[in-house]
């Protein structure tokens, strides 16, 4: 069972906290996080690239010139995509990218990028707190002070003053547990977790993945 020291802002040991083993201490399997970053990218996809075919482009109402007797090649529209101007033979359509994988798959990989982060030693737990006034250099100090710029910080609730002072941080995110997801997870380098999210968390975490 992972057992982590909880730390108040000042980055001051103030108690201890055991974690799921379930959900902080499983097997790492790398094939499942990369199934499940693979479908939020796709996910993430517009799917509006387009071109248009030789219908939709302007032109094509007259032959351009007779069929024999001129010397070049026969031709039937100014539209055919051997033309300069002329429409895309198999050019990209509107589509829709997304997919899901097995729900079983979401949750194995999200337990495994936690332990991951376990693993490597990148995961606070935060006490409760919150900041008096609004002040982006206030949340940046506690952030340097866990190196922790480049983070993802999880609350089941809403810190007003921290998190409006840290809105402007462009590598700092603050998300509730159930939208925590394996691309943030990765994309972000440390992983803050308030303490008293730490129960209401791993429920979240077993039950529905955010997709």
């Amino acid at each position: 069972m992972p057992h982590l020291d909880v730390y108040d802002i000042e980055k001051k040991k103030v108690g201890e906290i055991d974690l799921s083993d379930l959900i902080f201490g499983s097997e790492v399997n790398e094939h499942l996080i990369h199934e499940v970053v693979k479908m939020q990218l796709a996910n993430r996809r517009a799917g509006t690239a387009k071109t248009k075919t030789r219908a939709e482009v302007s032109g094509g109402n007259a032959k351009p010139w007779k069929q024999k007797g001129t010397g070049r090649a026969r031709s039937g529209a100014n539209t055919s995509p051997i033309w300069v101007r002329g429409g895309s033979a198999f050019g990209p359509k509107p589509r829709d990218y997304s997919y899901l994988v097995p729900k079983k798959v979401r949750r194995g990989a999200l337990r495994s990028a936690l332990s991951m982060k376990v693993n490597e030693g990148k995961i606070w737990i935060i006490k409760d707190f919150d900041l008096n006034e609004i002040k982006t250099s206030k949340a940046l100090e506690i952030l340097k002070r866990f190196d922790a710029e480049k983070a993802l910080f999880v609350s089941h609730k809403e810190l007003v003053n921290f998190e409006m002072s840290s809105r402007n941080l462009r590598k700092f995110k603050v998300i509730r547990p159930q939208g925590l997801n394996v691309y943030d997870i990765l994309a972000y380098d440390k992983l803050l977790i308030l303490e008293s999210t730490a129960s209401a968390f791993e429920g979240d975490v077993k039950g529905e993945v955010s997709e």
